[in-house]
């Protein structure tokens, strides 16, 4: 769990992704705080429009990384000029808007708060079914503050469910610390059974599942396969994070899971699903992982072939146990992931590629997007820009058959039928 004190700067673009950087944020239990000084991260949003612009931007990283552990900056001038930072000495690391949430998490699980209840922002209703996990991972500061798994009851998360559908949400996200072991405190996983009562809901919907660590969902993944292809309501999307290819690594995670598990799901779902993605998360340079681990790592990776890649440099959280263990160079942590983020970006170009000229069926519209477009998801949450959306009269909740026209490399872009 993060403390976050974020800072945008330039055009309505950059407030946009800013305002999707603090929503999943906000889903993962991390906090907004006012000042810079009562952070555990930083986030810089950054222009670069003019000379004076970036001066003004590289001056306020350096500023930002004297006052907090963690900087991320992102935005138009981290994307176009990246390496000014480097050159200037800022200690921080530049990422797309889109890798910031994955990078202030540090591979941790999500956290919500004691009092967490169903949030509806826009047509997105955020639903968190439990609170706390049963993992004890070696790196991981959120166990501190959560505790073991605390599963409300099935008919509790149902009618939060329902409240939210009755309120106009037409995406449910399904949010916990590790939404695979819901249930377990009653000696039962049940997350296939919730997932069943809350499709029975009456009205148009979606549901996405949140993360569920390979562990919790390799022993009820026939049962978990089986309600995602009986119900159209699911997208059909798994966010399971592997964290590394190694088995010895993943020991000195205390992960749970050995790959041979990993892999057992992916299998599963491919079997029984035609059409889905694939999400899953990696750390690299843990204390403990050599060049052959990384290899594993990487040969994982592409074996596997998710759509949707986390890839996180390690560094450490005061308390935990990965903290007093020698840690690996900054050079080689970035070495590693610099390669492996290259793989990430032609494994998830090529998905999109792959759409182009097909048509998806029963789209659903989520949110505005930048200037006149919408950001859908279709039925494996892939994501699809229509552009012109007023010509079309489209607005967040509709649902839309279209055709995919091209893509770039994390979504595609589509036109109604």
């Amino acid at each position: 769990m993060a403390r976050y004190h974020i800072e945008t700067y330039g055009c309505t673009s950059n407030r946009g992704e800013s305002r999707q950087i603090e929503r999943r944020l906000r889903d993962a239990g991390h906090h907004r705080v006012d000042g810079v000084d009562e952070a555990d991260v930083a986030i810089l949003n950054t222009c670069t429009v003019v000379e004076k612009t970036e001066r003004n931007m590289l001056r306020r990283a350096e500023e930002l990384a004297d006052e907090t552990a963690d900087l991320y900056v992102t935005g138009c001038m981290a994307l176009a000029q990246g390496e000014a930072f480097v050159n200037a000495g800022v200690d921080a690391d530049v990422l797309h808007w889109d890798e910031v949430p994955e990078a202030v998490t540090n591979g941790e699980c999500p956290t919500t708060t004691p009092d967490a209840e169903p949030i509806l922002d826009g047509v997105v209703g955020i639903l968190p079914i439990a609170r706390g996990c049963m993992s004890d991972c070696s790196y991981c500061i959120t166990k501190h503050a959560t505790g073991k798994i605390d599963s409300p009851s099935i008919e509790e998360n149902v009618e939060k469910a329902r409240a939210l559908i009755h309120a106009g949400a037409k995406e449910l996200r399904i949010t916990g610390q590790d939404t695979g072991v819901y249930g377990w405190d009653d000696g039962e996983r049940k997350l296939h059974r919730l997932l069943d009562r809350i499709c029975d809901i009456e009205g148009d919907f979606r549901v996405r599942v949140g993360m569920a660590n390979p562990k919790g969902v390799h022993g009820i993944r026939e049962e978990l396969a089986s309600v995602f292809a009986d119900n159209e309501e699911l997208y059909d999307f798994l966010h399971a994070p592997v964290q590394s290819g190694s088995d010895d690594v993943l020991g000195d995670m205390r992960r749970q899971h050995q790959v041979s598990e990993y892999v057992e799901v992916v299998e599963t779902f491919d079997d029984a699903l035609p059409y889905w993605t694939l999400s899953t998360d990696f750390i690299v340079g843990f204390p403990t992982e050599t060049d052959h681990d990384h290899a594993q790592s990487m040969a994982l990776l592409r074996e596997t072939r998710p759509e949707k890649i986390n890839v996180t440099r390690f560094s450490k959280r005061p308390g935990t146990d990965a903290a007093d263990m020698k840690g690996l160079g900054g050079t080689i942590k970035k070495e590693r992931s610099s390669e492996m983020s290259e793989v990430k970006r032609e494994l998830v170009r090529e998905a999109y590629a792959d759409m182009v000229g097909e048509t998806r069926e029963d789209v659903l519209v989520v949110e505005e997007g930048t200037g006149d477009s919408v950001k859908c998801r279709d039925s494996a949450y892939r994501q699809l820009i229509v552009r012109s959306a007023s010509e079309y009269g489209l607005e967040p909740g509709d649902f839309v058959d279209l055709e995919v026209t091209a893509n770039e490399t994390m979504y595609a872009f589509a036109e109604p039928l």
